[in-house]
């Protein structure tokens, strides 16, 4: 896709690991974010905590994802470049209920990609619930009641996600940004033990997105991964 002068370029570093057996159906990001986070206690954006523990509140630029039984691990900007350096080869992670598995393969791409606004919608998917609703906005979803009413709910909270993404990578969005949401599912999902709401489907905005990148609630535990409909 070609950049738009309203776009940037942000450095992108994906990390696809291939273990010495499929990972089971209990094994989420959450689980391969702990044990390479664990790892890497001295590279803050693994594990997105200051030296004396509080979190950073600001865009991850490190996130975990599994998807379809496959792990990855996204990097930006300077996420991008810690994430180049580790080197995870034939290393014993411990994924959940205490299993083991021992990385086999690490794939590593590097890619420059395009983010900000553009002329034309595009359409993504949801490899991953996006949580969208914190309490407030959960009732209020809750009270709608009809899908006319609840979708354009979603769809300002999917801009606002867009526009907090965008600042936490140092992009200022210079025009409005319209979004559709062409197809929705109601999940139900865990964050840190919690119950929550979450929703798959399809939308389309005039906003170029990367690859795998997260939008919304706890996107470096994987939520809210999005990818171009091709």
């Amino acid at each position: 896709m070609s950049k738009s002068k309203n776009c940037i370029s942000i450095k992108n570093c994906v990390i696809e690991l291939v273990f010495d057996r499929p990972l089971g159906t209990f094994v989420k990001a959450k689980n391969l974010r702990g044990a390479i986070a664990s790892a890497n206690r001295e590279l803050v954006h693994f594990h997105h905590h200051t030296i004396n523990g509080s979190l950073i509140y600001t865009y991850p630029l490190v996130q975990y994802k599994v998807i379809d039984g496959e792990a990855y691990i996204v990097g930006i900007n300077e996420g991008a470049i810690e994430l180049g350096k580790i080197d995870i080869l034939n290393k014993s992670l411990k994924l959940g209920s205490d299993k083991e598995y021992v990385v086999q393969e690490q794939k590593i791409y590097f890619v420059n990609s395009n983010l900000g606004l553009y002329k034309e919608k595009i359409k993504y998917e949801f490899l991953s619930p996006w949580l969208a609703l914190n309490e407030r906005n959960y009732e209020e979803y809750q009270k709608l009641g009809s899908w006319a009413k609840r979708k354009i709910l979603l769809e300002k909270i999917l801009i606002g996600n867009i526009i907090s993404m965008s600042k936490g990578l140092g992009y200022t969005v210079p025009g409005p940004i319209e979004a559709n949401i062409l197809k929705s599912k109601e999940v139900n999902t865990f964050l840190k033990a919690n119950p929550m709401l979450g929703f798959l489907g399809e939308f389309e905005v005039n906003f170029e997105i990367p690859d795998y990148l997260g939008i919304g609630k706890s996107v470096s535990r994987g939520f809210g991964t999005v990818k171009k409909i091709r």
